[in-house]
C-alpha cells in the first residue's frame, strides 16, 4: 500500500510539474520566426503640431501585448537617457485598441493619440525618426535579430548622424527579428 501511495504522489507531482512547464512555455516562450519583414515608411506623417522644422523626433510604436517589446524597453530607456539631453524628442504611439502601461523608466515619452499613416504599419516594435527639417529619416525596427540592445541597434548611429547634421534616408528597411503584427 505504501508503494502505491508513493507512486501515486510521484505521478501527481510529475503531472503538476509538466503542467507548470507547459503553461510557462506556451505563455512566455515564443519561437523566433526567421522571416523578413518589410518596413515601408512612405505613408508616415507627423501630426500637424509636430511637423516641419524642429527637434529630431523619435516615435516608438508599441503594442503592449507583444512579447517582443519587453526585449527593447531597456534599450529604449537607454536611448531616452542618452539622447534627450542632446535635444532629441521621444514620442510613443500605442497600438489602437490595446491596453497597457509602459514601465516607469519610460514615462518621459510623450504620448501621440494618432500618427497619419500608422494604420498600415507591418509590425512592432518599430521606430520612426524625423530629422530637424521634419523629414522622415528612418523607419524600421530597432535592430535585427531576436533581441535588441545598443550593440546591434540601428538607432544610435542614425541619431548620431542626425545630430551631426548629416543626411539620413532609410525609410524603407527589411529586417529579420522578433516582431508582432500591428494591424488586426
Amino acid at each position: 500500500m505504501k508503494k502505491l501511495s508513493t507512486l501515486a504522489i510521484t505521478l501527481l507531482c510529475a503531472a503538476v510539474l509538466w503542467w507548470a512547464y507547459d503553461s510557462f512555455q506556451s505563455r512566455y516562450l515564443r519561437p523566433f520566426a526567421n522571416q523578413a519583414t518589410l518596413f515601408e515608411g512612405s505613408q508616415l506623417r507627423l501630426p500637424a503640431e509636430l511637423a516641419g522644422p524642429g527637434a529630431i523626433r523619435v516615435v516608438h510604436f508599441w503594442d503592449p501585448a507583444c512579447p517582443c517589446n519587453v526585449g527593447n524597453q531597456q534599450h529604449l530607456s537607454e536611448l531616452v537617457e542618452q539622447f534627450t539631453p542632446q535635444g532629441v524628442s521621444f514620442y510613443l504611439l500605442q497600438k489602437p485598441a490595446s491596453h497597457g502601461a509602459l514601465p516607469a523608466n519610460l514615462a518621459a515619452l510623450k504620448v501621440l493619440r494618432e500618427l497619419p499613416g500608422s494604420a498600415s504599419l507591418p509590425a512592432s516594435p518599430a521606430v520612426a525618426i524625423w530629422d530637424r527639417q521634419g523629414r522622415l529619416a528612418y523607419f524600421g525596427p530597432y535592430s535585427e535579430g531576436a533581441v535588441c540592445n545598443s550593440s546591434n541597434s540601428f538607432i544610435e548611429p542614425i541619431l548620431k548622424a542626425l545630430l551631426e547634421d548629416r543626411n539620413v534616408s532609410a525609410s524603407n528597411t527589411v529586417a529579420v527579428g522578433c516582431y508582432c503584427a500591428w494591424a488586426g
